[in-house]
């Protein structure tokens, strides 16, 4: 028999029969995760089902992150009916303003190697930085998985992306997965799994592979993983990949994906000069302490231009509480930033900024589609949180390069 991928060896350990690409396998999940979004939609479904007691218990977390606080009256309703479901449960439960559901996630430990788990939500793809097989899911398969603890996949082919060479000052992992996005196109991992590898997955933080896992999902993928030598499961040396893709890091340069798709790929330097309204440093993809850091390197000392609004929302009250820590939050406020609660804020659009008519947001979120921040009127360009920090300096987009502030 053939060498087996990553993703057919994590099904095949939890459907207990070897399986592979294009096989059906049905599977017991590991971990299950929803949250206030679509979560109470999974919740009804499992009731519909017949369901009155969910199948794993401690192995379900229900977050509270997608508009929180409350905005208005049926979100407030949903997120308590959530509340007692997972207190009803025995589930873990995080209240509005613990964070991000998958930075909480990973940040708390709950999701390992090896692990198959699900979530409500379609970036649910991001604990394969931590070398979990997971997978955003609808509602009516949540419910059922939450009924029977169990779930069914075509195990997906792989794509083997190889990220070679030495990426270049003021180049980051967002500026990577743009690249790789641009390359294979929106639709061109449709249900594939990915793997990354290289010397550059080794050494930089968990912060940058969750970026990169975080995003596989905007060209379609099932799952995705940033491979480890260190991680308890491998892929085998022969193991048969749809496509390798390699890429060359040294040629990485700061970019953009333009409006209204994510695979919209641009250099900075191409779109350089566009005027910009509005900016939102945050969320799943770039939230983190490492991400304010950055922004703060480039903000320290200065003030963004007039006209524009930066609005900066950590990924969970502990990257909040790192930034207090470290002066980040009274640096970027004297700059001229907001702070919004830890949560998903502004990238989904529900509220706590969404942009006027007309306006140009640049923003460290992962989706661009038209309304995505709330206005379908409205134009967003996705950048590094480095980008994003000198355009707010300039008002307009602007190459990070040369910029005092350096790189990470």
């Amino acid at each position: 028999m053939r060498g087996m991928t990553i993703a057919e060896k994590i099904l095949s350990a939890h459907s207990g029969k070897a399986v592979y690409a294009g096989d059906i396998a049905f599977c017991h999940i590991d971990k299950m995760m929803a949250h206030d979004a679509n979560g109470p939609i999974a919740v009804r479904a499992f009731q519909q089902m017949g369901g009155s007691r969910v199948a794993n218990p401690e192995g379900l977390y229900i977050i509270m992150d997608h508009a929180c606080p409350a905005p208005y009256e049926r979100i407030a309703n949903l997120q308590k009916m959530m509340r007692e479901f997972a207190h009803a449960q025995g589930a873990t439960f995080y209240e509005a303003g613990e964070g991000v559901c998958h930075q909480l996630m990973v940040e708390r430990g709950h999701v390992h190697a090896g692990e198959l788990v699900l979530g409500t939500d379609s970036h649910t793809c991001t604990y394969g930085a931590v070398g979990a097989f997971a997978t955003g899911v609808g509602a009516t398969d949540m419910g059922a998985a939450l009924l029977t603890g169990k779930s069914w996949f075509r195990v997906p082919q792989t794509i083997r992306i190889n990220l070679n060479g030495t990426l270049r000052s003021c180049c980051t992992a967002k500026d990577i997965i743009l690249t790789v996005i641009g390359r294979l196109t929106a639709a061109g991992a449709n249900y594939r799994s990915l793997e990354f590898y290289g010397e550059y997955l080794e050494k930089c933080p968990l912060a940058d592979r969750m970026t990169i896992c975080n995003m596989v999902v905007e060209m379609g993928a099932k799952c995705g993983f940033t491979c480890l030598p260190t991680w308890e499961i491998q892929a085998d040396a022969d193991a048969d990949y749809s496509r390798v893709l390699d890429v060359n890091l040294d040629e990485i340069v700061p970019s953009v994906a333009k409006p209204h798709m994510v695979d919209n790929y641009a250099p900075v330097s191409e779109v350089a000069g566009t005027k910009i309204h509005t900016a939102f440093l945050g969320s799943c993809t770039n939230g983190r302490i490492e991400d304010l850091r950055a922004a703060e390197r480039f903000l320290k000392g200065k003030q963004i231009a007039h006209g524009v609004r930066l609005i900066v929302t950590p990924a969970s009250r502990g990257v909040f509480l790192q930034a207090l820590q470290e002066g980040i939050v009274a640096e970027l406020t004297k700059a001229g930033a907001v702070f919004f609660t830890p949560g998903c804020g502004a990238c989904v659009g529900t509220h706590g900024g969404v942009p006027a008519d007309g306006e140009v947001a640049i923003s460290t979120a992962n989706r661009n589609f038209q309304g995505r921040m709330g206005n379908s009127r409205a134009f967003i360009y996705l950048a590094s949180p480095e980008t994003v920090a000198v355009s707010c300096l300039t008002g307009y987009i602007t190459d990070p390069r040369g910029m005092e502030g350096g790189s990470r």
